[in-house]
């Protein structure tokens, strides 16, 4: 990964350097993730239950298991995706500094920063783009934990801004490649893309439900695979 920023990396950095190129940027991580991806000998295997329309914007949840999961999400989303994620990332070398220009921050600890996620959100929803968020909030220390619980937040995103909840399932990515160093190995990353949820019956009061039935669709799928 770190070869590979080196590489891509003065690319990238023009890339960044205004807020309309983004849909370009978002083009060369495509291309960065297909490098990882297939460079460390994973083949994304997705099974689609869903087909997305382009130009319309979507909130992707996704369970997290590993350091590959963002990359396996450039992978299947084809119109450009702003990804949701911890302010603590952008503090690594190279990766941080794309990330805290590409990405929605949010610092958990901070109530004013988690209100103006809401307001970044809707700036990139008008502009056509889709938002991703890991609802688990962090990849489990614990890697026994099959799907940990949900937060509210993307759930609340979803519904303040009319848009669907796109559920993903990954299989493989903690199998193959874990927090746990020297294990897994090369092999197939199985990946499931759910039917949509409309958001347009549900409001922030019931934020919770959406929240369940989110997470009991990928904890299902994550039990008892569909291929």
């Amino acid at each position: 990964m770190f070869v590979s920023i080196l590489l891509l990396f003065p690319f990238l950095f023009i890339s960044i350097l205004r807020e309309e190129w983004y849909p370009i940027f978002f083009k060369l991580a495509r291309f960065w993730a297909y490098i990882i991806l297939f460079g460390m000998g994973f083949t994304p295997i997705i099974k689609k239950g869903v087909r997305f329309k382009k130009g319309e914007s979507y909130m992707f949840v996704a369970n997290h298991t590993s350091m590959i999961d963002i990359m396996l999400m450039l992978f299947i989303t084809k119109d450009p995706v702003v990804f949701v994620g911890k302010k603590e990332l952008s503090k690594i070398p190279l990766f941080g500094f794309i990330y805290k220009r590409t990405c929605i921050l949010v610092d958990r600890n901070n109530s004013q920063s988690r209100r103006a996620v809401f307001n970044s959100a809707q700036q990139k929803i008008n502009l056509g783009y889709s938002i991703c968020i890991f609802p688990e909030g962090g990849v489990p220390s614990d890697e026994s934990i099959v799907l940990d619980d949900f937060k509210d937040g993307a759930f609340r995103l979803a519904i303040e801004h009319k848009i669907p909840i796109a559920p993903v399932t990954f299989h493989d990515n903690k199998k193959l490649f874990s927090y746990t160093f020297f294990s897994g190995g090369p092999g197939k990353m199985r990946v499931m893309l759910h039917p949509l949820i409309s958001t347009s019956n549900y409001s922030i009061e019931i934020k919770k439900e959406l929240n369940k039935k989110t997470h009991a669709i990928i904890l299902e799928e994550l039990e008892n695979p569909s291929f």
